[in-house]
């Protein structure tokens, strides 16, 4: 009998929990990244997760650390205040975008712009997904949602925020990529990214953030297969992938 190599197997740090996302949501595939790199880093002991209201705060079920549950946009702020007493543990936040940029959006930006050495799991889905898909500030111009049933009229609302190029306009350093899960060629480059966030904070050089373009298919009223491909053609045009501010490539006066 022929020997045999696992090359594929769950991560300590992932529950064995049966997910209750929707069919087509990517929450668990971000889980499984953060779960990998906290694996293969040797960090899930000494970390701590935050996790506010919205589908993020029901991370605390799947990924195997201790975890911290905040208001609604007050992650940032547990986690300076946890980190702060706690350097030598390894924090982060997992937050969706109607928390992180509607009520958190002065949270995210003065923890940024303070250098808080923690890391930041961003999932940008375009829409409030657990309270009823209503308009959140990242919904694309003429989406449709249950606050904006005629499209997002930008001429009244404003146009959806960007946050990774927000947050690179600070002169504070800091690690911020967004990154797509909709693709086995763009999970791959996501995890790139997660386990750079987790470096920096571990290296204590940095605030990290990752941003996650990520699906709703519920919400938006598609399939999963439509879904991707509203990711693909819609939401990565008005958020384009890619590393928006990097320490290791800062030039320093």
């Amino acid at each position: 009998m022929e020997d045999t190599k696992t090359i594929f197997t769950r991560p300590t740090a992932l529950k064995e929990t049966v997910t209750h996302y929707c069919p087509g949501c990517t929450h668990g595939v971000i889980h499984r990244l953060v779960a990998e790199v906290l694996d293969e880093l040797d960090l899930r002991e000494r970390t701590l997760g935050v996790a506010p209201v919205g589908c993020s705060v029901f991370a605390y079920n799947y990924i195997n650390t201790d975890f911290l549950e905040a208001p609604h946009g007050r992650a940032p702020a547990l986690a300076t205040g946890f980190k702060r007493l706690r350097p030598d543990m390894i924090v982060f936040t997992y937050q969706g975008d109607g928390d992180l940029a509607s009520i958190g959006m002065g949270e995210i930006v003065h923890s940024a712009n303070r250098g808080e050495k923690f890391t930041v799991i961003f999932v940008n889905n375009g829409i409030y997904g657990m309270t009823g898909g209503q308009m959140a500030p990242t919904t694309l111009e003429g989406q449709v949602t249950t606050t904006s049933p005629r499209g997002r009229n930008v001429a009244d609302v404003g146009m959806p925020i960007r946050v990774c190029e927000l947050l690179a306009s600070l002169a504070t350093p800091a690690y911020l990529e967004r990154v797509a899960v909709h693709t086995p060629q763009n999970i791959i480059r996501a995890k790139r990214a997660v386990r750079k966030a987790f470096t920096c904070q571990v290296e204590n050089r940095c605030f990290s953030l990752v941003e996650f373009l990520s699906t709703c298919p519920t919400n938006w009223g598609l399939t999963p297969a439509e879904s991707k491909k509203w990711v693909e053609e819609r939401t990565m045009k008005y958020f384009p992938l890619g590393c928006y501010k990097d320490p290791d490539k800062e030039v320093k006066g």
